[in-house]
């Protein structure tokens, strides 16, 4: 019997999207407009280096445009082909739909190895692709806003964000031609964890849902609960740090490229993540067992597995071993369609990545409306707010000194309630009410519909009939 051939990561998102379709009453014109990615453009461009001038591939794929701008990362890997742009666009423009942010699906990428050239090199080749880029309006504030994936990070987004504005030096809104950038540089407080951040509060509204952890063949809450990360790059490092440290969950599994770190009592996250930036990789750390085949330790017994670097990495070899009953997606397409197809028929639970990972382009959001603004939130409010909480405590001081030792303050309270919110706790609460909003419409369907059996066809639909909405207000 002839092997089955695993899809490719676009054919994945085809076959999901496929799915979801399937279940919906669109008409085929529609279906297809939803379906097909609007435009990709290849840029070859030369850049001087080392003596001799060497060619570089960019990608920028527009998936649709049923809101603009359109939305999504630019990555530098040496694998990024057409394909691959086009499969995370359109995952960019089911995403921005699910998480309601105003946007269209885009993506990017280069093909190259980041950790090949110095930074003076890649910032002339970073500053190249940026130029090649926005003369065609593929970088602008009000039609394409990239940010940060994987290879890249706020340096590159600085670098972009000041190449555009010498382009458009009377361009006011400029630096909203890209978010993830430096604080410094026109950024935000909080977008460098925000994709990590978001798949901490995923977790936490999945386990506020006591029908939805009984699915998954589980009880109680977060605390205690064993995971296992993959891939401890930033959204994986800073969703494990977040989770132990103020959920009392036990990351009992760390892989990276060189193996993995397995320790039963709970891995020191920012320890292993210090030894991965000074050696490169988790070999001859002290405090834990290493595992040479990292990837067995996908298959390892834990509660929730989550996979936070590149696609495919479940996939049909190794499907049937995976024993977590609870999987969140952090990356990109982490899970293929065959290896979906396995998982949902053992009743795993699979939080999909269109939602989970939706943190990053929420808070990204958040940037771009600053940007727009020219003003950090909370700056007009906070000490009103204060001023105001202020009078509050005043009063329950002056009826404590009346009722004398029956009644009293607790001895934080006043410091508390009187400070105003800044702008990383506004990001937070922000970033917060998008994920439990999110969540709530997948459920709606996940549990309202019959036909309906998991939480990825259910955030495909939500999110297609929210682009098929804004295409028929468009008149098509």
């Amino acid at each position: 019997m002839a092997a089955v051939q695993e899809p490719s990561f676009r054919q994945s998102v085809d076959l999901m999207f496929n799915r979801a379709v399937g279940l919906m009453d669109l008409p085929p014109g529609l279906e297809q407009k939803i379906r097909v990615c609007n435009a990709t453009y290849t840029v070859r461009f030369g850049v001087r280096l080392r003596g001799e001038i060497q060619t570089f591939t960019g990608y920028r794929s527009v998936h649709s445009e049923h809101m603009e701008p359109v939305k999504g990362g630019i990555r530098y890997a040496i694998g990024v082909n057409q394909d691959e742009v086009e499969a995370l666009a359109a995952l960019m423009t089911y995403k921005c739909a699910l998480v309601e942010t105003p946007f269209g699906g885009s993506k990017g990428g280069l093909c190259i190895d980041p950790r090949q050239y110095e930074e003076h090199e890649l910032e002339l080749i970073t500053r190249r692709f940026a130029y090649e880029l926005a003369k065609r309006d593929l970088i602008n504030p009000s039609q394409n806003v990239p940010a940060p994936d994987m290879g890249t990070g706020e340096r590159e987004m600085a670098w972009i964000a000041d190449q555009f504005a010498r382009m458009n030096t009377t361009d006011i809104n400029a630096k909203a031609c890209v978010t993830g950038k430096p604080l410094n540089a026109g950024g935000i407080s909080g977008r460098v964890e925000a994709t990590g951040r978001g798949v901490q509060y995923a977790l936490r509204e999945f386990f506020r849902n006591p029908e939805d952890v009984k699915a998954a063949g589980m009880e109680g809450k977060l605390d205690g609960k064993r995971i296992v990360v993959q891939g401890l790059g930033n959204v994986g490092f800073h969703a494990a740090k977040f989770l132990a440290s103020e959920d009392g969950a036990k990351i009992t599994g760390i892989i990276e490229r060189d193996g993995a770190l397995v320790d039963d009592r709970g891995l020191d996250v920012e320890a292993v993540h210090r030894w991965i930036v000074n050696h490169g990789g988790v070999k001859d750390y002290a405090d834990a067992t290493y595992v040479e085949d990292g990837a067995k330790v996908l298959e390892q017994d834990c509660d929730i597995l989550i996979p936070a670097a590149l696609e495919g990495v479940i996939n049909l070899t190794n499907a049937n071993n995976i024993k977590a009953p609870l999987i969140i997606e952090a990356a990109n397409g982490p899970v293929t369609a065959g290896a979906d197809e396995i998982l949902r028929k053992k009743g795993t639970v699979i939080i999909p990545d269109m939602y989970a990972n939706a943190g990053g382009v929420t808070v990204s959001y958040f940037e771009w409306v600053k940007n727009l603004s020219h003003i950090r939130f909370g700056r007009m409010q906070r000490r009103q707010e204060e001023a105001r909480h202020q009078l509050v405590v005043d009063e329950l001081e002056r009826l404590s000194d009346h009722l004398g030792d029956a009644w009293s303050m607790k001895p934080d309270f006043k410091q508390r309630y009187l400070r105003g919110a800044d702008e990383l706790e506004l990001v937070r609460s922000g970033l917060d009410d998008t994920m439990r909003i999110a969540y709530q419409s997948m459920r709606e369907v996940w549990h309202g519909r019959d036909d309906v059996t998991d939480l990825r066809v259910a955030a495909y639909i939500v999110a297609i009939d929210r682009v098929a909405k804004s295409y028929r207000a468009k008149g098509l």
